[in-house]
């Protein structure tokens, strides 16, 4: 069979009634040596339906262990029924003439005994061994299992209990075995189910696990045939089953037509998305470009910003370096645009809430236990006592409320702000220079290190903060949980059952700060 040409392969083909294989075959040149030196692999990759790779892989297999021999116009020949002299290899019947002279036609009578000893042994086992697989393939009493792979063998030989990988191994073989015996077809009874898995306990019994070993396996079993039935659209009878058991219910095999509008469809997908991502580029480089301006469109800003949010937040959703984002889309670093996300993120007027809490919680923050020998407060006290004007005092209050917000809570204050210091946090956090220093006071908003943005007060520069993990998609630390707790409750109106949101807060009264 090495020998053979595609032609006689697909000629072979024929006559075990795989007559549609011969294209593929064709097509691939498939000689008799290349054949015979398929894998299991290149078989599924070369056969589509299951039924052909399981006659292919077993016809394979046996030409290897020498149990037939075939040839090319006749199938396979019976052994059972040649004579010694038609059972002698091709060489033996016809002798080189080189090697005996005018004997190399006469055998001598020993040689000839031990011959047809070796064949009628090995003819015996043969019949022993198709005997026996033919009562599987019938399905009576008993069933035989496959030869398993080696490592498969040495781990039912050690008795180790098989970790995923390997159930999923012992499955597939048991498949493939199972298809090879039904002549392709892929609806095993529940008996023949009961049958292999049976047949697989008694053999090893330490698959048994917990006396649940019956039901899992043949769950498996099940589960696996399920598997290759589903992508299956070419066989009649599954197919017909699916119809039957409603997973196509009302639906016919797709028509050429149909596939035709298909591929039309996903043609226009693919040129509407070439078209949005030139949108795409033209409004990056129209940021870029506008960014750099002294006077800027505000009103084509937010138009454009708008125009860009959902491919914006897929790509922060994507993990997308905050780097490369904030070059893409440079506007983010103004606080302005970062409150105009979130109010389209959660319809939220962010700077609006935080100058209401920072107003409405003042008094009792800064009246807390925790912040009464606080550094910060002590600074204020001794600031206000140079300043009358009511709206110097209230300024100066909101802004040591901001500053000590993480101390009220027992959080980590440099994972917040960073008072007359240097940043050494990658997360967003406030620096603050100079803060009651009326004309001088600077409060800037970092990210990754490096300064994002200037802010001119203490409410924007809260309000930039908390904008800033929710626009870029930024998980808060745990070590300011609370304090991120308190704010985004009161900001956000969510349930928290520690901090009334503003809505309960104008119904009940403000309750103090602990």
């Amino acid at each position: 069979m090495e020998t053979w040409s595609v032609d006689q392969v697909c000629k072979w083909l024929v006559e075990k009634n795989l007559g549609e294989l011969v294209p593929r075959f064709q097509e691939e040149e498939v000689s008799g040596a290349t054949l015979l030196a398929l894998n299991d692999r290149m078989v599924q990759q070369l056969v589509k339906k299951i039924g052909h790779q399981a006659v292919l892989m077993d016809f394979i297999k046996k030409y290897k262990q020498g149990n037939q021999e075939l040839k090319p116009t006749g199938g396979p020949a019976d052994t059972s029924t040649l004579t010694p002299a038609q059972a002698a290899p091709e060489h033996e019947q016809n002798p080189s003439p080189t090697s005996h002279g005018d004997q190399t036609s006469l055998y001598p009578a020993v040689l000839d005994n031990r011959l047809i000893d070796q064949r009628v042994l090995k003819q015996r086992r043969n019949v022993k061994h198709v005997l026996a697989r033919h009562k599987a393939l019938q399905w009576t009493k008993s069933y035989i299992l496959p030869e398993f792979p080696y490592d498969v063998k040495c781990m039912l030989v050690e008795q180790k209990r098989p970790d995923h990988s390997m159930r999923i191994r012992i499955i597939e073989f048991l498949q493939a075995d199972m298809t090879k015996y039904l002549e392709g077809s892929l609806y095993p009874t529940t008996q023949q189910y009961n049958d292999v898995v049976n047949a697989l306990l008694q053999a090893h019994p330490f698959l048994d696990e917990d006396g649940c070993g019956f039901f899992l396996w043949k769950r498996a079993l099940k589960d696996r045939f399920k598997y290759i039935r589903r992508p299956i659209e070419d066989d009649e009878q599954v197919m017909r089953n699916k119809c039957k058991f409603g997973h196509r219910r009302g639906q016919t095999r797709k028509s050429l037509a149909d596939i035709q509008s298909n591929e039309i469809k996903i043609v226009q997908i693919k040129e509407e998305s070439a078209h949005l991502d030139s949108e795409v580029d033209e409004h990056i480089s129209w940021f870029q470009q506008e960014y750099m301006k002294t006077e800027r469109d505000w009103r084509e800003v937010d138009k454009r910003m708008s125009q860009t949010l959902e491919i914006r937040r897929k790509m922060i959703g994507g993990q997308t370096p905050l780097k490369d984002i904030l070059k893409m889309f440079p506007f983010l670093k103004c606080p302005y645009q970062m409150f105009r996300e979130v109010q389209i993120l959660t319809k939220t007027d962010i700077y609006k809430k935080t100058r209401h809490i920072l107003e409405s919680y003042s008094e009792n923050i800064l009246t807390a236990f925790s912040v009464l020998d606080n550094p910060i407060n002590t600074a204020l006290q001794e600031k206000m006592k140079h300043y009358t004007d009511e709206g110097v005092l209230k300024y100066m209050k909101m802004t040591a409320t901001c500053l000590l917000l993480p101390h009220v809570f027992g959080d980590e204050p440099s994972l917040f702000v960073v008072v007359n210091g240097k940043v050494h946090v990658s997360t967003p956090v406030l620096e603050v220079k100079n803060p009651f220093h009326i004309n001088g006071c600077e409060f800037s908003l970092y990210l990754n290190k490096e300064k994002l943005t200037k802010v001119d007060d203490c409410v924007t520069a809260l309000a930039a903060l908390v904008s800033a993990f929710r626009v870029f998609g930024i998980e808060c630390p745990r070590r300011l949980s609370q304090t991120f707790n308190f704010l985004e409750t009161l900001i956000f109106d969510m349930q928290s059952p520690q901090f009334p949101s503003l809505k309960e807060k104008e119904i009940r009264s403000q309750p103090p700060i602990t």
